[in-house]
């Protein structure tokens, strides 16, 4: 039997966009990336062509961390023909030519949708032979990558490695469980400051199971331009406690020289405590 890993993938970026119901005027983004997203980015990394086979890629099991939820972006567009002609609409005459618009319309509004400052732990399960492969392919990609759409290149690099997993429990759960929390630093100091366990935080993680609660069509049969289609998958949304890095609150009545921050500050000081 083949031996099978974890491929650790760190979605972060000013802009991503992850469509789902994306046609038209109005370009939307899901909350969290897609199976079709990621897909896409692991064959623009092996360098495939659109119309290339797929199967081995969407064969691997998917689960996604929350680890900063951003926040949403509507970018708000006017197309226009700069000639001052009227758009063309969508029929088309009897050569193939699209039509003027009638009443002639001479601009078109369109609306896409982006997820800005947020970040995402995907794990990919599968052969490791086949991850091995995708993670030598993100330190060097055939095709530049983007996070749902050309527009939107990652920040820093994409693959965190290929790891291990006991065999003991699910390893997309696990592997989402163990990792630390990856948010930026005014995230980290906001929930240092706030919370009772600073040490731990919980997450919402969406993970890919046969046994799943939920559907989600987001899975690509093709990238082809003609022949681009979605089926489905089941999914079960659950939150995750993760370790966050930073250091448990001191216990009430902790002596003061021991209650000083890694940095050496004593704000207690100040009050001549």
């Amino acid at each position: 039997m083949t031996d099978h890993a974890v491929l650790l993938l760190r979605l972060a970026a000013p802009l991503q966009s992850w469509g789902t119901r994306s046609q038209f005027n109005r370009r939307d983004t899901a909350s969290e990336p897609t199976k079709s997203g990621i897909t896409g980015l692991l064959a623009a990394a092996l360098g495939r062509e659109r119309g290339a086979p797929i199967d081995d890629l969407t064969s691997l099991r998917l689960g996604v961390r929350t680890d900063q939820p951003g926040s949403l972006l509507r970018d708000y567009h006017t197309a226009a023909d700069y000639r001052g002609n009227p758009l063309p609409s969508a029929q088309t005459n009897k050569k193939g030519q699209q039509k003027p618009t009638s009443p002639a319309k001479h601009t078109q509004v369109t609306q896409r949708y982006y997820l800005q400052d947020a970040l995402f732990l995907a794990a990919c399960h599968g052969p490791r032979p086949l991850l091995e492969q995708l993670h030598e392919s993100l330190r060097a990609p055939g095709f530049p990558l983007a996070l749902g759409r050309r527009s939107c290149p990652p920040t820093g690099p994409v693959t965190l490695g290929v790891h291990d997993t006991d065999g003991k429990s699910d390893p997309l759960t696990q592997i989402l469980t163990t990792q630390r929390w990856r948010a930026g630093q005014p995230a980290l100091e906001r929930h240092r400051r706030t919370a009772d366990a600073p040490e731990r935080i919980d997450l919402a993680a969406t993970i890919e199971s046969s046994q799943g609660d939920h559907t989600v069509t987001d899975v690509p049969v093709s990238f082809h331009p003609l022949h681009r289609r979605l089926t489905a998958r089941r999914v079960n949304y659950t939150p995750l406690t993760v370790p966050t890095g930073l250091d448990p609150r001191p216990a009430h009545g902790t002596p003061r020289d021991q209650r000083q921050s890694s940095s050496g500050h004593d704000p207690f000081a100040l009050l001549g405590w």
